[in-house]
């Protein structure tokens, strides 16, 4: 039986990749981080798959920095791990921008992948 340990580090090996991709400015390396059908809400309307997910992050501007905390975990299946986060983006020109994240993540035969991101802005 998966705890919250096992848990939180699933999403820290994804999320820390993703922070590193975004960080970076690489939006294919973030879409790669993406299931191919995967859902994609950030905070314009909803899209589905890895080509939009790069077309987002491309978009965004450089110099944008992305730093998580994971405030909640489920399993609802040994093959699922949900997850809720606080996520506060940074930029060069503009003040941070502070989100609250839900992540899904599957386990494929290639390791763990993002098949559903949604962006919630509480301002």
């Amino acid at each position: 039986m998966a705890t919250r340990a096992d848990d939180t580090a699933v999403l820290t090996e994804v999320l820390d990749q993703w922070k590193a991709a975004v960080d970076a400015h690489r939006p294919e390396r973030v879409a790669a981080l993406f299931a191919e059908d995967a859902i994609f809400q950030g905070l314009h309307p909803y899209s589905v798959g890895r080509q939009s997910v790069a077309d987002y992050y491309e978009a965004q501007p450089l110099g944008m920095k992305a730093e998580y905390r994971i405030l909640e975990t489920r399993r609802p299946a040994d093959d699922l791990v949900l997850g809720y986060l606080a996520v506060e983006f940074t930029f060069t020109d503009q003040p941070p921008r502070d989100v609250k994240l839900s992540v899904l993540v599957s386990r494929t035969g290639g390791g763990w992948s993002l098949t559903h991101y949604q962006v919630s802005s509480l301002d």
